[in-house]
């Protein structure tokens, strides 16, 4: 029998937890929060809780707050060994929920679990959430990396954040605010954001057995590049825009597809009535689309289809909207109008058919 004191001792260290590994992440995490930040913020990294002051001002500031992840477009990421980018899409979930109802988000907290800590791979993670934070004009008030051995594989990890906006009570939009006649502006997505990746990744990668590293012709880059492109941030295009002009509301088009997401923000009685012949979505849902056979109605329902964010205006404001997200490099056009419908009907319908789809 062996004696219990000739063994090695047991330690956090042996046991995959590596405290020293997580000391040193931090210390790359802190330049790039004093990067990702706001005049509100007080203290920095390392205490057990983020500081941020509201300022004066505000009538009747409401606080609005969001919980999101990437999902497993983080599979993707971790199959390329590329982590750069999905921070972006983890900001981006979070900040344009908040900014639906026509909230300046103002902070984030991230929270990243990790089966086995390396402060390289984090501090790639977090360079992309605090560039994401910088887009969005929020701070990046703190997060939580956790070590999970035992329960994640030594590459793989996840990630979540929650965001806080500010608006003021008699500002905040949504359904209540949609009137028959309003229109309805689509600004571009960049790519599929981050929803619909079970569906993609079992079409092209396991059905289809795609490269991720292969040059894709109609991309004009690799399927892997085309996957990780970051969802697009569309949180102070939506600010301005309500700062100039009559929205009623937006709606942040993520799982559930642009149909479903739109009935969330328009009120029984009334129906946006969207035209599919105003856009072609880009080449990454014809494929996925062709490669898995799958149903134009299944697709919808999956995935943003082209159209990453809406916005219902005033019909008056139209021309204007139209030219400040022009100006702001923002892809965008008529999509629909709202109209009355019956009592039970859908709130949002889409008509006629893409021209190259």
């Amino acid at each position: 029998m062996t004696d219990p004191a000739e063994e090695d001792a047991i330690s956090y260290a042996s046991a995959g937890v590596d405290i020293e590994a997580g000391d040193r992440a931090v210390e790359l995490f802190k330049p790039l929060a004093a990067r990702a930040t706001r005049p509100e913020v007080r203290g920095g990294l390392g205490g057990f809780a983020g500081l941020f002051a509201l300022r004066s001002g505000y009538k009747e500031p409401l606080l609005a707050a969001s919980t999101d992840g990437v999902g497993t477009k983080l599979a993707v990421a971790q199959a390329m060994d590329k982590h750069d980018t999905v921070g972006l899409d983890l900001v981006a979930m979070v900040v344009d929920d908040l900014v639906v109802c026509g909230a300046e988000p103002v902070f984030l907290q991230d929270y990243i679990a990790v089966g086995r800590l390396v402060p390289q791979r984090v501090q790639a993670i977090v360079a992309g959430i605090a560039e994401g934070c910088v887009q969005a004009g929020c701070a990046l008030l703190g997060g939580e990396t956790a070590e999970h051995p035992g329960l994640m594989e030594p590459d793989h990890y996840d990630l979540s954040a929650t965001g806080v906006g500010i608006v003021e009570a008699d500002e905040v939009l949504g359904p209540d605010r949609v009137k028959p006649g309003d229109v309805v502006i689509a600004m571009g997505s960049s790519g599929l954001h981050s929803n619909g990746y079970s569906l993609a990744r079992r079409v092209l990668l396991d059905i289809d057995r795609m490269n991720l590293e292969g040059h894709v012709e109609e991309f004009g880059r690799t399927l892997g590049e085309e996957l990780l492109e970051p969802t697009r941030i569309y949180t102070k295009d939506c600010l301005a825009l309500a700062a100039e002009t009559q929205v009623r509301t937006f709606c942040h088009v993520t799982g559930g597809g642009l149909a479903g997401n739109l009935e969330r923000v328009i009120p029984q009685g009334l129906t946006a009535e969207l035209d599919r012949g105003t856009w072609t979505p880009a080449p990454v849902f014809g494929l996925i689309a062709q490669r898995g056979r799958i149903d134009p109605a299944e697709m919808e329902k999956t995935f943003n289809m082209g159209v990453g964010m809406v916005a219902v205006v005033d019909p008056a404001d139209t021309d204007r909207a139209l030219a400040i997200l022009t100006a702001r490099h923002i892809d965008c056009w008529v999509l629909g109008a709202v109209n009355k419908s019956g009592k039970d009907g859908p709130r949002a319908t889409l008509v006629g058919r893409h021209p190259r789809f």
